[in-house]
């Protein structure tokens, strides 16, 4: 953790994103969730787990899961790994690979938020322009 920060540094949230984390940003906003999570879990296991990238593809593919739980009628699994996506991704930079990692939280949080309002009986009624997606920043992590 970054003193400066609160976040698990920039190190690496200062870098361009790869080519497979472009794909995962084009999979998770096709809802293509499940292969979001595969796509990022490549990258994910190659970090180290004190570096931001751990946090942040973490996050990601949290975040993907929980969705994919939310369209398979599993709640208790979309509360619960949407919150633990959130908490990662709030580790890291706003900004991080040039993905809005804290506009995604703070979208993941209001869907979940929602989510949970709802119940497992009614969880399907979330609109579709509710869904995170995720968006990508001209500007990197430290502003450049």
């Amino acid at each position: 953790m970054n003193p400066s920060t609160g976040s698990a540094g920039l190190g690496q949230c200062d870098e361009a994103p790869s080519a497979e984390l472009l794909r995962a940003v084009g999979e998770f906003n096709r809802g293509e969730w499940f292969q979001c999570h595969e796509t990022v879990e490549d990258l994910w296991t190659a970090t180290g787990p004190d570096t931001a990238d751990f946090s942040f593809y973490k996050g990601l593919i949290q975040v993907a899961v929980g969705l994919h739980h939310w369209r398979c009628g599993n709640f208790g699994g979309a509360v619960r790994v949407l919150a633990g996506g959130i908490g990662y991704l709030r580790r890291v930079a706003p900004v991080c690979r040039r993905v809005n990692a804290r506009e995604l939280a703070a979208s993941a949080e209001v869907f979940r938020e929602a989510l949970a309002a709802l119940g497992p009986e009614r969880m399907h009624e979330i609109p579709s322009e509710a869904v995170p997606r995720v968006t990508l920043s001209t500007a990197s992590a430290a502003g450049t």
